[in-house]
């Protein structure tokens, strides 16, 4: 039996190659004889740098930027010559705020220009951000900062480019740097639009730190900022990733916006990869509703030809999602053991992960020889 293995990160927990090391030790226990194919993926969020590079042949590098919480923090980029990929994520992710500061109209973006503009100075032809798994919702305003514009209100006052400002912009001034030289491709994992009721403010805004009863409000300022700015972006599809900062890359920096996942896929050659599979594996933190819209697991799904079963592993399955099969994953198996706190159930991801692959493992042993 061939296995591949392509899962997403458990956000938090472990990178998408720790799971896919994880769900290899638990087949191989079950099954000795089968072989492997580990295809770690990324589709925007945390992981799409290091799927990137081995398939691009990029190395790894560091900058000094400033951080969610307005502090100095070193990340990695990867780059060669004429491309460079990296993550909003590892700038102002989620995973990088403590639980209690996490509050989306506050934290900064900034961080995301000044990489951008260390980059073009660099003289990289390409650009690919992924925009998944922030912890801000400022329509990327701070990273338009960060790039060089200024805002200011409507007594020509500079406003602090923050979520929590959006309103009260009135006008901006540009940057002196020259972004017409540069291809820059926004890689993310959802498609809703930046505003609304599927946007960027009452869909991902409560996992970040909003209360319900301030969603209208901040979508409303959303969307009379982008009423001035670029009216075209509030119907554009996938202008809400990030917290509006696929928004905020198209407008500002003429970024043209990717789906994260076939993208990925398409640099990893997968469909050459696969065609030798006799079962595949996807996986991620949490399968829910919003996991349908085409993340990691649904991507691969659909690009996995017909009669190959796809399983999927993940560290939870909401209550939202319909019956299996789904888009030809014919089975979802949640790997948490039993209730516990959430710090502990993030600690034993992989052992976990090992223990549900084998068992699924031990089953399909029996299944085969059962046939013979």
């Amino acid at each position: 039996m061939h296995i591949v293995i392509a899962p997403d990160s458990f956000k938090e927990s472990l990178s998408a190659y720790e799971v896919a090391q994880a769900l290899k030790i638990g087949f191989q226990e079950a099954l000795p004889e089968a072989t492997f194919d580990l295809i770690p993926l990324g589709d925007g969020g945390e992981g799409t740098m290091d799927a990137l590079i081995d398939g691009l042949n990029l190395s790894k590098h560091k900058l000094i930027v400033t951080g969610a919480l307005g502090e100095d923090v070193e990340v990695d980029y990867a780059s060669d010559s004429q491309l460079a990929v990296f993550e909003m994520a590892a700038i102002c992710g989620l995973g990088k705020v403590p639980k209690e500061a996490r509050n989306p109209l506050t934290l900064r973006t900034e961080g995301v220009g000044q990489m951008i503009s260390h980059l073009i100075k660099q003289g990289v032809k390409e650009i690919m951000i992924g925009v998944g798994g922030s912890a801000t919702n400022d329509g990327g305003i701070g990273m338009a900062a960060g790039l060089g514009y200024h805002f200011f209100d409507e007594n020509g006052r500079i406003v602090e480019p923050i979520g929590e400002n959006l309103g009260k912009i009135r006008k901006m001034t540009s940057p002196s740097l020259d972004l017409s030289r540069v291809k820059l491709t926004i890689i993310t994992d959802v498609k809703n639009p930046l505003c609304g009721q599927s946007g960027a403010t009452y869909t991902f805004a409560a996992q970040k730190g909003l209360t319900e009863d301030q969603f209208g409000q901040v979508d409303q300022a959303m969307a009379s900022f982008y009423q001035l700015v670029n009216s075209e972006v509030l119907s554009l599809e996938g202008a809400g990733a990030g917290g509006g900062m696929a928004a905020g890359l198209v407008t500002f920096a003429n970024g043209q916006i990717v789906s994260g996942i076939d993208a990925v896929l398409d640099v990893l050659d997968f469909d050459r990869h696969v065609q030798n599979a006799d079962l595949v594996i996807v996986g991620e933190g949490r399968m829910d509703k919003q996991s349908l819209a085409g993340k990691a697991p649904i991507g691969v799904a659909r690009r996995t030809p017909d009669g190959i079963p796809i399983i999927a592993i993940c560290g939870s399955l909401k209550e939202d999602l319909p019956a299996f099969p789904i888009e030809n994953i014919i089975a979802a198996f949640p790997i948490i053991a039993g209730v516990d706190s959430l710090e502990n159930t993030l600690a034993h991801a992989r052992l976990n992960l090992i223990r549900t692959a084998q068992n699924i493992g031990n089953l399909l042993r029996e299944i085969e020889k059962s046939k013979s």
